[in-house]
Protein backbone atom coordinates (compact mmCIF):
# COMPACT_ATOMS: atom_id res chain seq x y z
CA UNK A 1 0.00 0.00 0.00
CA UNK A 2 1.29 3.44 -0.97
CA UNK A 3 2.18 5.70 1.93
CA UNK A 4 -0.18 8.71 1.95
CA UNK A 5 0.81 12.24 1.11
CA UNK A 6 0.08 14.30 4.23
CA UNK A 7 -1.54 17.71 3.76
CA UNK A 8 -1.92 20.01 6.78
CA UNK A 9 -4.68 22.63 6.75
CA UNK A 10 -5.93 25.04 9.44
CA UNK A 11 -8.30 23.54 11.97
CA UNK A 12 -10.30 26.65 12.83
CA UNK A 13 -11.11 30.25 12.07
CA UNK A 14 -11.47 32.29 8.92
CA UNK A 15 -8.38 30.73 7.34
CA UNK A 16 -9.89 27.24 7.69
CA UNK A 17 -13.03 28.43 5.89
CA UNK A 18 -10.98 29.99 3.11
CA UNK A 19 -8.85 26.88 2.61
CA UNK A 20 -11.93 24.67 2.48
CA UNK A 21 -13.52 27.02 -0.08
CA UNK A 22 -10.34 26.92 -2.19
CA UNK A 23 -10.22 23.12 -2.14
CA UNK A 24 -13.91 22.90 -2.96
CA UNK A 25 -13.43 25.28 -5.89
CA UNK A 26 -10.74 22.87 -7.15
CA UNK A 27 -13.35 20.06 -6.81
CA UNK A 28 -11.31 18.59 -3.96
CA UNK A 29 -13.91 18.79 -1.21
CA UNK A 30 -12.54 18.25 2.28
CA UNK A 31 -14.30 15.82 4.59
CA UNK A 32 -13.22 15.55 8.23
CA UNK A 33 -13.19 12.17 9.95
CA UNK A 34 -15.48 12.22 12.96
CA UNK A 35 -17.49 15.20 11.72
CA UNK A 36 -16.68 18.90 11.91
CA UNK A 37 -14.50 18.41 15.03
CA UNK A 38 -12.34 15.68 13.51
CA UNK A 39 -8.60 16.22 13.20
CA UNK A 40 -8.07 13.94 10.21
CA UNK A 41 -9.70 14.24 6.84
CA UNK A 42 -9.68 13.27 3.19
CA UNK A 43 -9.96 14.96 -0.20
CA UNK A 44 -12.59 13.94 -2.70
CA UNK A 45 -10.93 12.36 -5.72
CA UNK A 46 -7.49 11.97 -4.12
CA UNK A 47 -7.68 8.92 -1.82
CA UNK A 48 -3.90 8.87 -1.29
CA UNK A 49 -3.97 12.25 0.48
CA UNK A 50 -4.33 12.27 4.27
CA UNK A 51 -5.45 15.64 5.63
CA UNK A 52 -4.43 16.80 9.09
CA UNK A 53 -6.33 19.69 10.66
CA UNK A 54 -4.08 21.62 13.04
CA UNK A 55 -3.49 25.24 13.99
CA UNK A 56 -1.90 27.59 11.47
CA UNK A 57 1.22 27.95 13.64
CA UNK A 58 1.58 24.19 14.01
CA UNK A 59 1.43 23.80 10.22
CA UNK A 60 4.53 25.98 9.84
CA UNK A 61 6.30 23.90 12.51
CA UNK A 62 5.28 20.61 10.89
CA UNK A 63 6.49 21.72 7.45
CA UNK A 64 9.80 22.86 8.90
CA UNK A 65 10.26 19.57 10.76
CA UNK A 66 9.27 17.38 7.81
CA UNK A 67 6.24 15.94 9.59
CA UNK A 68 3.91 16.73 6.66
CA UNK A 69 4.44 16.94 2.90
CA UNK A 70 2.17 19.86 2.04
CA UNK A 71 0.64 22.57 4.17
CA UNK A 72 -1.41 25.73 3.80
CA UNK A 73 -0.66 28.54 6.22
CA UNK A 74 0.39 32.18 6.34
CA UNK A 75 3.82 33.07 5.01
CA UNK A 76 4.39 35.22 8.11
CA UNK A 77 4.22 32.13 10.32
CA UNK A 78 6.69 30.25 8.16
CA UNK A 79 9.17 33.15 8.08
CA UNK A 80 9.08 33.27 11.87
CA UNK A 81 10.72 29.83 11.91
CA UNK A 82 14.02 31.62 11.32
CA UNK A 83 17.24 30.62 9.65
CA UNK A 84 17.31 29.84 5.96
CA UNK A 85 13.77 28.53 5.95
CA UNK A 86 13.60 28.32 2.15
CA UNK A 87 16.18 25.53 2.32
CA UNK A 88 13.68 23.54 4.35
CA UNK A 89 10.31 24.57 2.93
CA UNK A 90 9.35 25.37 -0.68
CA UNK A 91 6.67 27.99 -1.29
CA UNK A 92 4.66 26.56 -4.18
CA UNK A 93 1.72 28.92 -4.72
CA UNK A 94 0.32 32.09 -3.17
CA UNK A 95 -3.41 31.51 -2.76
CA UNK A 96 -4.78 35.06 -2.76
CA UNK A 97 -6.46 34.94 0.65
CA UNK A 98 -5.36 35.28 4.26
CA UNK A 99 -3.67 38.55 3.31
CA UNK A 100 -1.98 40.54 6.08
CA UNK A 101 1.00 42.87 6.37
CA UNK A 102 3.63 42.57 9.08
CA UNK A 103 4.46 46.20 9.90
CA UNK A 104 6.35 48.53 12.22
CA UNK A 105 3.90 50.98 13.81
CA UNK A 106 4.64 53.93 16.11
CA UNK A 107 2.40 56.41 17.96
CA UNK A 108 0.79 59.00 15.67
CA UNK A 109 1.98 61.60 18.19
CA UNK A 110 5.54 61.00 16.95
CA UNK A 111 5.07 63.63 14.24
CA UNK A 112 8.71 63.72 13.12
CA UNK A 113 9.09 59.93 12.90
CA UNK A 114 8.20 58.71 9.41
CA UNK A 115 10.67 55.95 8.55
CA UNK A 116 13.17 53.50 10.00
CA UNK A 117 16.00 56.04 9.85
CA UNK A 118 13.94 58.32 12.11
CA UNK A 119 13.30 55.37 14.41
CA UNK A 120 17.03 54.80 14.79
CA UNK A 121 17.36 58.38 16.05
CA UNK A 122 14.49 57.85 18.49
CA UNK A 123 16.18 54.72 19.83
CA UNK A 124 19.40 56.65 20.49
CA UNK A 125 17.44 59.46 22.16
CA UNK A 126 15.48 57.12 24.44
CA UNK A 127 18.69 55.41 25.54
CA UNK A 128 20.43 58.74 26.21
CA UNK A 129 17.50 60.21 28.16
CA UNK A 130 16.35 57.21 30.18
CA UNK A 131 19.29 54.81 30.23
CA UNK A 132 17.08 52.04 28.85
CA UNK A 133 16.48 50.73 25.38
CA UNK A 134 13.38 51.50 23.33
CA UNK A 135 10.78 48.74 23.77
CA UNK A 136 9.17 46.99 20.80
CA UNK A 137 6.09 44.84 21.49
CA UNK A 138 5.66 41.92 19.09
CA UNK A 139 4.91 38.24 18.63
CA UNK A 140 7.27 38.17 15.63
CA UNK A 141 10.69 38.10 17.25
CA UNK A 142 12.71 36.59 14.40
CA UNK A 143 11.44 38.88 11.65
CA UNK A 144 11.61 41.97 13.87
CA UNK A 145 15.26 41.38 14.72
CA UNK A 146 16.21 40.71 11.10
CA UNK A 147 14.35 43.78 9.80
CA UNK A 148 15.71 46.13 12.45
CA UNK A 149 19.23 44.84 11.80
CA UNK A 150 18.88 45.54 8.06
CA UNK A 151 17.93 49.12 8.91
CA UNK A 152 20.71 49.59 11.44
CA UNK A 153 18.40 49.93 14.46
CA UNK A 154 20.17 48.35 17.43
CA UNK A 155 19.23 50.25 20.60
CA UNK A 156 15.96 48.48 21.37
CA UNK A 157 14.66 45.46 23.23
CA UNK A 158 11.74 43.23 22.40
CA UNK A 159 8.79 42.91 24.74
CA UNK A 160 7.19 39.64 23.75
CA UNK A 161 3.46 40.15 23.33
CA UNK A 162 1.02 37.56 24.56
CA UNK A 163 -2.16 39.47 23.85
CA UNK A 164 -3.34 42.49 21.89
CA UNK A 165 0.00 43.84 20.67
CA UNK A 166 -1.42 47.07 19.28
CA UNK A 167 -2.48 48.19 22.77
CA UNK A 168 1.04 48.00 24.25
CA UNK A 169 2.06 51.66 23.66
CA UNK A 170 -1.16 53.04 25.16
CA UNK A 171 -0.72 50.73 28.16
CA UNK A 172 2.85 51.93 28.67
CA UNK A 173 4.28 48.47 28.01
CA UNK A 174 6.24 49.50 24.90
CA UNK A 175 7.08 52.50 22.74
CA UNK A 176 6.08 50.88 19.42
CA UNK A 177 4.88 47.60 17.93
CA UNK A 178 5.58 45.13 15.16
CA UNK A 179 2.31 43.43 14.32
CA UNK A 180 0.10 41.92 11.63
CA UNK A 181 -2.59 44.11 10.09
CA UNK A 182 -5.13 43.57 7.33
CA UNK A 183 -6.83 46.96 6.99
CA UNK A 184 -4.84 49.06 9.48
CA UNK A 185 -8.05 50.01 11.28
CA UNK A 186 -7.02 48.46 14.60
CA UNK A 187 -3.69 50.27 14.54
CA UNK A 188 -5.42 53.59 13.85
CA UNK A 189 -7.93 52.94 16.63
CA UNK A 190 -5.00 52.53 19.01
CA UNK A 191 -3.34 55.75 17.91
CA UNK A 192 -0.62 54.14 15.78
CA UNK A 193 0.75 54.73 12.28
CA UNK A 194 2.81 52.50 9.99
CA UNK A 195 6.26 53.80 9.05
CA UNK A 196 6.66 54.63 5.36
CA UNK A 197 9.26 51.88 4.94
CA UNK A 198 7.97 49.77 7.80
CA UNK A 199 6.30 46.93 5.91
CA UNK A 200 8.34 43.86 6.85
CA UNK A 201 6.30 41.32 4.91
CA UNK A 202 3.19 41.35 2.73
CA UNK A 203 1.89 37.98 3.80
CA UNK A 204 -0.83 35.71 2.47
CA UNK A 205 -1.77 32.06 2.66
CA UNK A 206 0.61 29.87 0.68
CA UNK A 207 0.63 26.27 -0.45
CA UNK A 208 3.99 24.99 0.77
CA UNK A 209 5.97 21.77 0.58
CA UNK A 210 8.39 20.40 3.14
CA UNK A 211 11.80 19.53 1.75
CA UNK A 212 12.54 17.56 4.93
CA UNK A 213 9.58 15.19 4.62
CA UNK A 214 10.14 11.60 3.40
CA UNK A 215 9.23 11.72 -0.30
CA UNK A 216 8.65 8.33 -1.91
CA UNK A 217 7.67 7.69 -5.53
CA UNK A 218 4.04 7.20 -4.57
CA UNK A 219 3.91 10.46 -2.65
CA UNK A 220 5.54 12.32 -5.54
CA UNK A 221 2.97 10.87 -7.94
CA UNK A 222 0.15 12.00 -5.64
CA UNK A 223 1.76 15.43 -5.31
CA UNK A 224 1.85 15.79 -9.10
CA UNK A 225 -1.84 14.92 -9.43
CA UNK A 226 -2.75 17.38 -6.69
CA UNK A 227 -0.62 20.21 -8.09
CA UNK A 228 -1.89 19.67 -11.64
CA UNK A 229 -5.47 20.07 -10.44
CA UNK A 230 -4.65 23.20 -8.44
CA UNK A 231 -2.76 24.78 -11.33
CA UNK A 232 -5.42 23.84 -13.88
CA UNK A 233 -8.12 25.51 -11.81
CA UNK A 234 -6.00 28.63 -11.32
CA UNK A 235 -5.33 28.84 -15.07
CA UNK A 236 -9.04 28.49 -15.84
CA UNK A 237 -9.92 31.34 -13.50
CA UNK A 238 -7.43 33.68 -15.19
CA UNK A 239 -8.17 32.91 -18.85
CA UNK A 240 -10.91 32.55 -21.43
CA UNK A 241 -10.96 31.12 -24.94
CA UNK A 242 -12.01 32.95 -28.08
CA UNK A 243 -13.61 30.95 -30.88
CA UNK A 244 -14.34 32.18 -34.39
CA UNK A 245 -14.70 30.71 -37.89
CA UNK A 246 -11.60 31.27 -39.95
CA UNK A 247 -9.87 30.11 -43.10
CA UNK A 248 -11.31 29.33 -46.52
CA UNK A 249 -12.87 26.05 -45.42
CA UNK A 250 -14.63 27.63 -42.43
CA UNK A 251 -12.59 25.76 -39.86
CA UNK A 252 -12.91 27.01 -36.28
CA UNK A 253 -10.03 28.92 -34.73
CA UNK A 254 -9.46 28.94 -30.97
CA UNK A 255 -7.17 31.02 -28.81
CA UNK A 256 -6.83 31.17 -25.03
CA UNK A 257 -6.11 34.61 -23.56
CA UNK A 258 -5.87 36.37 -20.19
CA UNK A 259 -9.27 37.74 -19.20
CA UNK A 260 -8.31 41.38 -19.67
CA UNK A 261 -7.27 40.68 -23.28
CA UNK A 262 -10.45 38.89 -24.37
CA UNK A 263 -12.63 41.90 -25.17
CA UNK A 264 -9.93 43.88 -27.05
CA UNK A 265 -8.98 40.78 -29.07
CA UNK A 266 -12.62 40.09 -29.96
CA UNK A 267 -13.10 43.71 -31.03
CA UNK A 268 -10.01 43.53 -33.23
CA UNK A 269 -11.16 40.28 -34.85
CA UNK A 270 -14.65 41.52 -35.63
CA UNK A 271 -13.28 44.82 -36.95
CA UNK A 272 -11.18 42.76 -39.35
CA UNK A 273 -14.21 40.86 -40.61
CA UNK A 274 -13.87 37.69 -38.54
CA UNK A 275 -16.87 36.41 -36.71
CA UNK A 276 -19.02 35.73 -35.05
CA UNK A 277 -16.54 35.65 -32.16
CA UNK A 278 -17.51 33.75 -29.02
CA UNK A 279 -15.76 33.44 -25.68
CA UNK A 280 -16.07 30.72 -23.10
CA UNK A 281 -14.55 29.79 -19.75
CA UNK A 282 -13.25 26.34 -18.84
CA UNK A 283 -13.45 24.73 -15.41
CA UNK A 284 -9.85 23.51 -15.70
CA UNK A 285 -6.98 24.14 -18.09
CA UNK A 286 -4.37 21.39 -17.83
CA UNK A 287 -0.94 22.14 -19.25
CA UNK A 288 1.57 19.54 -20.39
CA UNK A 289 3.98 20.48 -17.57
CA UNK A 290 3.29 21.41 -13.95
CA UNK A 291 5.76 24.17 -12.97
CA UNK A 292 5.09 23.69 -9.26
CA UNK A 293 5.71 19.97 -9.38
CA UNK A 294 8.83 20.34 -11.50
CA UNK A 295 10.21 22.83 -8.95
CA UNK A 296 9.39 20.48 -6.10
CA UNK A 297 10.91 17.43 -7.77
CA UNK A 298 14.07 19.34 -8.66
CA UNK A 299 14.56 20.42 -5.03
CA UNK A 300 13.86 16.95 -3.62
CA UNK A 301 16.14 15.14 -6.04
CA UNK A 302 18.94 17.72 -5.90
Amino acid sequence: MTEPLILAVPSKGRLKEQVEAWLSDCRLDLSAAGGSRGYLGALKGLPDVQVRLVSAGEIAEALDAGEVHFGVTGEDLLRERGGDVEQRVLLLRPLGFGRADLVVAVPKSWLDVDDMADLEEVAHDVLARTGRRMRVATKYLVQTRAFFARHGVADYRIVESGGATEGAPAAGAAELVVDITTTGATLVANGLKVLSDGVILKSQAQLMASLRAPWGEGQLATAERFLRIVEARAAALKTASLVWPGGPDGEVTRERLPLDEVAPAAAELTAGGAGPVSSYRSDFVFETVSPSFEALRARILA
